[in-house]
C-alpha cells in the first residue's frame, strides 16, 4: 500500500503557502468565527493505517456532510421505498434553491440538498424512538467514538436564521411529502448538521462506504448495492452545482460541507478527510478541493 504521508505534508504546505483561501461562511453565525488558516488532512486506509498532517484532529462543524450519514440510516431501514420520496439526479443548483421543488411536485432531485436531506430527516423521525439521540449514536458506533457530539450553538445558529430551509420544508409538506410537522423534521435537521467532527473522525466514519459498509471494527452497516448506490449518489451530487467539477478534478465519490469540510473515498483503497473553512463560490472548501485534486493527481489514485 502506498505511503501516503510525505504527499499529506507536501499538500499541508502548499496549501499553506496559497494567499487565496476563500471566504468563511457567515450565513450561519457560529461559523464565521473560525480562523481561515485552519488546514487539515487524514487519509485512513484499507488496512486501518491513518495518515494525518494538519489540523487533523481538530473538530469542526461538519454541516452537509451529514446528510451522507442520515441518508445511509435512512436507507438502511426503510430500502428502496426511500425513493418514492427523492431523486437521484444531479440538481444543477445551489444547494439551497426552490424552483424545482415546485415544478417537480415536492419530490427533491437528491438527498444531498437541503431539500432533500429534510425528506431523510422525516423519515428518520418517523421511523426512531428518540431521533436525535438514535442518530448520533448511530455515528458514534460507526466511529466508536462515543465523544462525537453535537454542537447545540451551531443547531441554535441555524434555527435563527434557516429561512430558506423553513420555505423548502412548507412547500414540501403542501405536496404531502412530509410527515411530520416541520418544527420537529428541522429541528432533526439543524441538529444533524451540527454534528462536530474532526477528519481523523471523518475518515473512520465514512470508512464504511469504502469498506464495502463495514467499520473498522468490522460491524456490517449497510448492504453492498446501498453502498454502491450512496457512492454513485456522492460522486454525481455530493458537491452541490459543482459536482461535475469535483468528478472532473478529483475522481471521487465524495461529500463537502459550508464548515469547510471534505471526505472523499476511493472504494476499497482509502478514504481522505480535509478541512479548511475558507469556501469558493459554490460553498465548497477552496484549499480542500486543490488538496484531493492533488492527492490523486500525484498518486494516479481516482475510480477514473
Amino acid at each position: 500500500m502506498k505511503d501516503f504521508q510525505p504527499i499529506i505534508k507536501k499538500i499541508v504546505n502548499e496549501a499553506k503557502r496559497q494567499t487565496d483561501k476563500g471566504k468563511v461562511a457567515n450565513y450561519i453565525p457560529e461559523l464565521s468565527n473560525i480562523d481561515p488558516n485552519k488546514f487539515g488532512i487524514c487519509i485512513l486506509d484499507n488496512n486501518g493505517v491513518e495518515y494525518k498532517a494538519g489540523d487533523s484532529n481538530e473538530q469542526f462543524s461538519i454541516q452537509s456532510i451529514s446528510k451522507v450519514l442520515s441518508l445511509s440510516m435512512a436507507f438502511s431501514m426503510i430500502g428502496e421505498d426511500l425513493w418514492k420520496r427523492v431523486g437521484v439526479e444531479p440538481s444543477g443548483d445551489p444547494f439551497n434553491h426552490l424552483s424545482l421543488l415546485e415544478m417537480e411536485n415536492g419530490i427533491p432531485r437528491n438527498p444531498l440538498i437541503n431539500a432533500g436531506a429534510i425528506v431523510i430527516s422525516d423519515i428518520l423521525i418517523s421511523n426512531l424512538k428518540d431521533p436525535k439521540s438514535d442518530f448520533l449514536k448511530y455515528v458514534q458506533g460507526i466511529a466508536n467514538d462515543p465523544s462525537i457530539s453535537y454542537d447545540e450553538k451551531v443547531a441554535e445558529s441555524e434555527k435563527r436564521t434557516g429561512f430558506r430551509n423553513y420555505a423548502a420544508a412548507y412547500l414540501i409538506k403542501s405536496f404531502g411529502n412530509l410527515e411530520n410537522d416541520v418544527e420537529t423534521v428541522l429541528d432533526f435537521y439543524f441538529h444533524s448538521c451540527s454534528i462536530k467532527m474532526s477528519c481523523e473522525q471523518l475518515v473512520k466514519v465514512f470508512y464504511i462506504f469504502m469498506n464495502r459498509g463495514n467499520c473498522l471494527q468490522n460491524n456490517n452497516y449497510l448492504k453492498l448495492p446501498q453502498v454502491k448506490r450512496i457512492n454513485a449518489i456522492m460522486l454525481s451530487c455530493g458537491f452541490y452545482d459543482e459536482a461535475g467539477e469535483f468528478a472532473f478534478e478529483v475522481g471521487l465519490p465524495g461529500k463537502s460541507g459550508v464548515g469547510g469540510g471534505i471526505v472523499a473515498l476511493l472504494p476499497n483503497t482509502f478514504c481522505v478527510a480535509t478541512w479548511s473553512p475558507g469556501l469558493n463560490k459554490k460553498g465548497n472548501s477552496k484549499l480542500g478541493m486543490l488538496a484531493l485534486e492533488k492527492l490523486t493527481t500525484d498518486t494516479g489514485l481516482s475510480i477514473f
